[in-house]
């Protein structure tokens, strides 16, 4: 039940993380990534006033950054002979429009013990290596995610007593650990000591029909 070692970024057709479609996992962790957090303010004055008093109006998800490596010089191990080929695996999973569902897939992303749920937001692609006849070789991205909860989440986490009391749940075709851990406390970083309180030996491979207990969170 190891944690995992690459990062791995793995699409949904749902916004409750039910029905997987795809995954990738990246070739090379990235060296670094970044957190931003935002609180967003009315800050309109009053007519005539010199200043107004800035009054709460919702925080923002929170959004994380990250640098990927495509490379296709066959230095780094089971990468693909074409770079774009290697581009367009991760695109598949995180950036195409999904006609099924009418827009681009939920997504989420896990690295050691960092998990959420997530919806792309940008991706910048930068050129750095080229062959003679000047196709790319290698190829940095920046990634942008924004930190994503269906509404259905969002309602439960604002009922302050929900994480604090223990979910029985039966699984159904589609529903894994991580995102079952996401539904219910709203992060996915629970979902070990999940796994351990029912004592699973392969929480990535959950029969249909399994009872799951989620206990309450401190």
């Amino acid at each position: 039940m190891a944690t995992p070692t690459k990062m791995v970024v793995v699409s949904y057709s749902d916004a409750e993380f039910r029905s997987q479609v795809a995954r990738y996992e990246v070739r090379v962790n990235p060296e670094k990534y970044s957190q931003t957090f935002k609180i967003a303010y009315d800050s309109v004055p009053a007519i005539g006033s010199m200043n107004t008093a800035l009054k709460f109006k919702a925080m923002p998800p929170i959004e994380m950054k990250f640098e990927l490596l495509f490379d296709s010089t066959g230095v780094i191990e089971d990468s693909a002979d074409s770079l774009a080929d290697e581009i367009k695996q991760f695109q598949d999973v995180v950036y195409n429009y999904d006609g099924g569902i009418h827009q681009p897939r939920y997504l989420m992303l896990f690295w050691g013990k960092l998990g959420f749920g997530a919806r792309l937001t940008s991706m910048s692609l930068n050129y750095t290596l080229f062959a003679p006849d000047g196709s790319p070789l290698r190829a940095r991205a920046d990634v942008s995610f924004s930190c994503y909860q269906s509404p259905a989440t969002i309602k439960k986490l604002e009922n302050k007593q929900s994480p604090d009391i223990t979910h029985r749940v039966v699984t159904r075709a589609g529903d894994t650990l991580p995102a079952l851990t996401h539904r219910i406390y709203g992060s996915v970083q629970y979902y070990t000591q999940v796994a351990r309180f029912n004592r699973l030996v392969d929480f990535r491979h959950i029969p249909s029909g399994t009872t799951l207990l989620f206990p309450p969170i401190d």
